[in-house]
């Protein structure tokens, strides 16, 4: 049979011109290469389409080609439960290249690490430990094992508005840790451990600056103190200094002057505060009063002269700051709500209701009530024949009662206007052995000044710092402790 085609094709193929016989050979050949391109054409873009890949599904994970989750690509599975997955394989390529052998990774989680947690809070008004405990979400529980386990937790019953706790909290949501800021300088923290609560007492120094300042009154102290930079508190200290000597309500003149030296407290470069006054000159109606502070052997610290005197006498001239005086001592004097002679045997200091009075001197209170026409009255017997009388106050001090004992400048009431009075004032009477005495110019006891035994010590300690106060003048503010100074 195939002899048979073949004598045939030849027959046929004899009645062709040979020419075109060559050039049906030609066509033939170009066709074939054609045909054949075409086919790797296919076989090249059949790779680039996507194609389906079956991956069996092995555990629960994330699947990831080329860092993409395969969740991504919508992949479903077929009846065998593997899944399919549309991929492009020229991503396979890549992926072999950059991660071989492997195609498919899962991916891993690590769990964050949560830093423990720490809460601070200001105390405000009526604020108690127990009530930020709650705030906090701690419980009796911890408020107690607190206070079983440090005794020096006792501290914390006595938190005021503005100091600072804060608070650290462990994993099982227990105190871990507690830091109770008193003040600037000084905290307390409470940490948990194994036996307990542990406490610290952390206590920060502050740098020392010795500052300078002077004034001259045109108006009042406090006017003349502020004009110098200087705080209220300072004012007031300076006046409790020379408050023996000076009356300040009636002696100030204009044109008095006064020049100060004090420390200054510095934290991290910040003032913190003033500490206490070093020396201080004052200049009344052209007399002049200097104190200097002096610590002896024992750590008290008191006001001298420069010749070791004390600024303390026995008795306060003034038993209120700064006040205005309303009424002198007068025996012959018209009564403002009688309308009689009777004799005002003190001296009234006009103040604004509430204003603290002070008791004079060291001494026993014998009356703490009412007593007629004075209203509220407190009576302090003080030895030796001298008695002080306070009276219309607002209220009593502190467990001020009869038969207390009270120091000088403790806090014995409060200016206000009760019996015959027409208005806000303290009326003060000062007796020596029964008899009215004017104590605005009686001459009062001194207090003990500087032994002998010990007056080397003294003038070896406040000799250089009086020096250094005199050789102050000009507008010199502020001077370190090493003898460094600033001009302003």
């Amino acid at each position: 049979m195939k002899n048979f085609y073949s004598k045939i094709l030849n027959a046929k193929l004899q009645h062709f011109p040979k020419g075109h016989i060559a050039a049906a050979s030609i066509l033939g050949g170009g066709l074939c290469l054609i045909l054949a391109g075409l086919s790797v054409s296919n076989t090249e873009s059949s790779l680039a389409m996507p194609q389906t890949v079956k991956i069996p599904i092995t555990n629960k994970a994330p699947l990831l080609i080329n860092n993409k989750s395969i969740d991504s690509a919508n992949p479903t599975t077929d009846s065998l439960g593997a899944i399919n997955v549309p991929l492009d394989i020229s991503e396979i390529a890549q992926a072999s290249q950059d991660n071989p052998p492997a195609l498919v990774t899962t991916a891993h989680t690590e769990t964050p690490v949560t830093a423990p947690e720490i809460q601070e809070y200001v105390v405000k008004n009526g604020d108690s430990l127990s009530v930020i405990f709650k705030r906090i979400g701690l419980s009796d529980r911890d408020l107690y094992e607190l206070f079983n386990e440090s005794p020096e937790a006792k501290e914390l019953r006595h938190i005021v508005p503005g100091q600072k706790i804060a608070v650290e909290l462990n994993a099982e949501g227990k105190l871990q840790q507690l830091v109770y800021t008193e003040d600037t300088l000084n905290s307390l923290s409470f940490t948990r451990t194994t036996d307990g609560f542990t406490s610290k007492k952390i206590e920060r120094q502050p740098d020392i600056q010795i500052a300078f300042r002077q004034a001259k009154i045109t108006s009042s102290l406090f006017m003349a103190g502020k004009n110098a930079g200087m705080s209220s508190n300072m004012v007031m200290e300076l006046a409790n200094i020379f408050a023996w000597d000076i009356d300040f309500a009636q002696d100030i003149r204009r044109d008095d002057h006064f020049k100060i030296m004090y420390e200054e407290k510095y934290l991290d470069g910040k003032k913190i505060g003033n500490g206490a006054i070093l020396a201080v000159e004052f200049v009344n109606q052209n007399n002049t009063f200097e104190a200097v502070r002096y610590t002896d052997k024992e750590g008290h610290s008191s006001y001298y002269t420069p010749e070791g005197e004390s600024m303390r006498k026995a008795f306060l001239r003034m038993p209120v700051d700064l006040a205005r005086i309303s009424s002198h001592f007068n025996l012959n004097r018209k009564h403002p709500i009688l309308h009689t002679i009777r004799a005002h045997k003190g001296t009234d200091y006009a103040a604004p209701r509430g204003t603290p009075i002070k008791a004079a001197g060291d001494g026993k209170v014998i009356h703490a009530g009412r007593k007629g026409g004075f209203g509220n009255t407190v009576v302090i017997q003080h030895g030796q024949g001298y008695e002080t009388l306070y009276a219309h106050m607002h209220n009593f001090g502190r467990n001020i009662k009869t038969g207390t004992r009270v120091r000088q400048g403790q806090i014995i009431g409060y200016v206000g206007t009760t019996g015959l009075s027409s208005g806000p004032h303290l009326h003060y009477e000062f007796h020596v052995n029964g008899v009215p005495r004017n104590p605005m110019t009686i001459q009062l006891p001194k207090a003990i000044s500087i032994a002998a035994s010990e007056k080397s010590r003294f003038l070896a300690q406040t000799q250089p710092t009086v020096a250094q106060l005199q050789q102050f003048n000009g507008t010199t503010r502020l001077a370190m402790a090493n003898s460094e100074s600033d001009e302003h």
